[in-house]
């Protein structure tokens, strides 16, 4: 009697990251620029990693390429098992839209729409009725504190609101990575503690982190910081990072003892500094633009690569 054999689903990989002798090169007419040179680098399903080095070490390079926004020009990208680097541009489409959260030091919030309706970008390119893209919207910004805020302008919002909206915004599509690049550069250093707090315990809920930095107080709430020189890893060790929420308590008990002045979004939520506000509108105004690019290249499959192609809505106007 013949046996009958059960097919067992595929195990899943421990390693959400595995990069094997990566190379990426720059062509400048018949001068070559190598950016990336051989870099080897795995990281484990529930890491919190932190890239690090100078400007043009290659640490933003290599974001790109594990964001699937570039591709290497040689070596090997496996993420969550499966060779990015062989992937057509539809299925690195869907990599990024499912698999993959992005953070942006700029926040990147389209100043017209509500904080909601920045969070259910990325879900219009889904298949998901409007109804259930609103319910996961709202379930993400309640996640990070700010549901009663849903209906807010981004500038209606303090810096550190704002980058929470983004924060949610890189979630609303459940990711399995997220890759956040300076995530505390535009904010204070009491608001970018509260951001490595909401990071942290993103990641202790199972959400494997890349961050770069360049700040080593940022990086040292990591669990493993990988310097960057030249293109190539000098540096990777393991640490005990520090936890940010303990950090916030000490803050918040010597602001009570009148030992420690209070931040600046605790400043522009009591009397609304002009000078604060003004800054985030100008910097706002710029980047709406410079975002609505990133959805296409991030989420769209449709080839549109100008943000003149969208509506206000985020929508491609041509397709």
């Amino acid at each position: 009697m013949k046996q009958e054999t059960q097919q067992l689903p595929a195990k899943r990989s421990s390693t959400t990251i595995s990069v094997r002798q990566l190379t990426k090169n720059y062509y400048l007419g018949r001068t070559v620029v190598p950016a990336l040179r051989g870099i080897n680098l795995e990281v484990a399903r529930d890491e919190f990693v932190a890239l690090m080095g100078p400007s043009g070490s290659g640490k933003s390079t290599l974001m790109n390429i594990l964001g699937c926004l570039d591709k290497p020009t040689s070596g090997s990208y496996l993420l969550d098992g499966e060779p990015v680097s062989q992937m057509s541009t539809n299925q690195l489409a869907d990599v990024r839209n499912h698999k993959i959260g992005f953070v942006f030091q700029g926040f990147n919030l389209l100043p017209w729409m509500t904080a909601q309706e920045n969070v259910e970008l990325p879900l219009l390119y889904s298949d998901i009725p409007a109804q259930d893209r609103r319910r996961q919207a709202l379930a993400a910004l309640s996640l990070l504190g700010l549901g009663s805020r849903a209906e807010h302008r981004p500038m209606e919002l303090s810096g550190g609101q704002q980058q929470r909206v983004a924060i949610a915004r890189a979630l609303v599509t459940r990711p399995t990575l997220l890759l956040a690049d300076e995530p505390t550069g535009n904010v204070d250093s009491q608001t970018g503690i509260q951001i490595m707090t909401i990071l942290q315990k993103l990641n202790t809920r199972g959400l494997t982190i890349i961050l770069v930095t360049h700040d080593p107080n940022i990086a040292s709430y990591c669990q493993r910081q990988v310097k960057f020189l030249d293109g190539r890893i000098v540096d990777a060790h393991t640490i005990v990072p520090l936890q940010a929420k303990e950090l916030l308590v000490q803050r918040s008990s010597s602001q009570a003892n009148g030992t420690e002045e209070e931040s600046v979004e605790t400043r522009e939520r009591r009397d609304g500094t002009l000078s604060e506000q003004q800054e985030r509108r100008a910097i706002t105004a710029v980047q709406y633009s410079t975002f609505a690019a990133h959805i296409a290249r991030y989420h769209h499959r449709c080839g549109c690569r100008d943000h003149d192609d969208f509506d206000q809505r985020g929508e491609c106007c041509q397709h």
